[in-house]
């Protein structure tokens, strides 16, 4: 019985396949951090709503960083990642919360939810048809991140 190895199965480099994974894995990270923090510092009108959708948000993004950690686990590569070396495995770079108006923090977690999802398209560009696996992992990820920019624009269309 002939053993299949990753680097059968898998039809991109994975080299390449392992850095845009540690790419993801990090900014699911910041958005994690991003949401947990927003929720718990915004003030204003509509505060518990809002800050019950955030820190919903922030648990799915864990679950997101989960996902593609045990993906990169699976393929060989290392998730153990100083927090002060994120910003340079970042590609949306999330940045800290400055505000604690309602409105300008769901701004700026649309801008990250914006930035993911051009990402995870160029992701499954990338893997379809070539890593079922991951391809799968990423599609699941994708639709989530599109209900969270839905939900942001609803709750500022709200406000």
């Amino acid at each position: 019985m002939t053993v299949l190895k990753v680097k059968d199965i898998i039809k991109v480099p994975l080299k390449e396949l392992l850095a845009k994974l540690t790419t993801a894995y990090v900014d699911e990270l910041g958005a994690t951090y991003q949401y947990w923090v927003g929720a718990k510092i915004i003030q204003g009108s509509g505060r518990t709503t809002v800050a019950s959708e955030l820190n919903t948000h922030a648990q799915e993004e864990l679950s997101h960083a989960e996902s593609i950690a045990t993906r990169i686990i699976q393929l060989g590569g290392q998730i153990n990642i100083y927090p002060q070396d994120w910003h340079k495995k970042a590609g949306c770079h999330y940045k800290a919360i400055s505000s604690t108006k309602i409105i300008t923090v769901l701004k700026e977690n649309l801008k990250g939810e914006q930035c993911a999802i051009e990402f995870y398209n160029g992701l499954l560009n990338f893997t379809q048809g070539k890593d079922h696996v991951t391809y799968s992992i990423i599609e699941k990820i994708l639709e989530d991140e599109l209900e969270h920019e839905q939900d942001i624009i609803t709750l500022l269309e709200e406000i």
